[in-house]
């Protein structure tokens, strides 16, 4: 567990450039599974996350460690159920970054339940949820761009 200042604030648009950077690492695009079908392409990617930030569904929040940003966090909406997604820059994994950012989050974000999807795989992630209280309630298959590949991912909801 980091013992390092860990905040969230509302994403700005400048914060999007870093973001951009941190979805290119390739190992990340790999664990995260489902992703753009280019993810390179910059000019799509601040399209579609300038709308993100200007639509009042959604709640995004950039997540800082000692005022450098590190990752994202945000709710939006899916098929009626709110769903949770996060990113942390690779050179932050496994110091409880996104554990301490999502609990932090949980308090911010009121709406219950919430849902969140992760690949079969990617085992850090689910310890977050479930270290957050999320129960894994299922499962799904998709196509996953980064693994160009129809994958299952497992499905998680916080209830209240």
């Amino acid at each position: 567990m980091t013992t390092q200042s860990i905040t969230l604030a509302k994403t700005q648009e400048e914060d999007l450039n870093l973001f951009f950077q941190f979805q290119l690492d390739p190992e990340a695009n790999y664990l995260a599974a489902f992703t753009p079908k280019d993810p390179t392409d910059k000019t799509a990617y601040l399209a579609k996350y300038l709308k993100h930030i200007a639509d009042p569904t959604i709640q995004s929040q950039t997540i800082r460690v000692n005022q450098e940003i590190v990752g994202s966090i945000a709710k939006f909406m899916r098929d009626h159920d709110a769903e949770l997604t996060y990113w942390i820059d690779r050179k932050y994994w496994g110091q409880g970054i996104a554990t301490a950012a999502l609990q932090t989050f949980l308090q911010l974000e009121k709406t219950r339940p919430i849902h969140a999807r992760v690949a079969f795989d990617n085992y850090g992630s689910q310890k977050v949820l479930e270290k957050n209280g999320f129960v894994k309630i299922g499962t799904d298959k998709g196509f996953a761009n980064a693994r160009q590949a129809e994958i299952a991912e497992y499905i998680y909801k916080l209830s209240d």
